[in-house]
């Protein structure tokens, strides 16, 4: 009977261990899949848009970018006269043109 509750107990211990605390003996160390990392979102800056009728161009980091163009990560996918949707690193984003500071006269 006491060889019984000890088999218990080690397949109970088993049983209540991680999945990733039992490692396969015969893998060769350091081949562990690497862990996704998530990059963080970085700044971009729209430096301006040109749109017209027969063409749209928005200077996105100092780049001329028209639609379905990229560079340096970046790919246009749509230009409005205010706005510009990009994919950066495959992630969809709108870029925002800055409003421009107010002026006031001197007297």
């Amino acid at each position: 009977m006491k060889l019984a509750g000890s088999l218990i107990a080690i397949v109970v211990l088993f049983v209540s261990l991680p999945v990733a605390a039992l490692q396969d003996p015969t893998k060769p160390p350091g081949t562990e899949a690497p862990g996704v990392r998530s990059q963080p979102v970085r700044s971009l800056s729209l430096d301006s848009i040109v749109y017209g009728q027969d063409r749209k161009v928005a200077v996105i980091e100092g780049e001329a970018l028209r639609e379905g163009q990229g560079a340096n990560g970046i790919r246009v996918r749509k230009i409005y006269q205010d706005r510009v949707e990009v994919l950066d690193r495959g992630n969809a984003r709108t870029l925002y043109l800055d409003k421009l500071p107010q002026v006031r006269g001197t007297q």
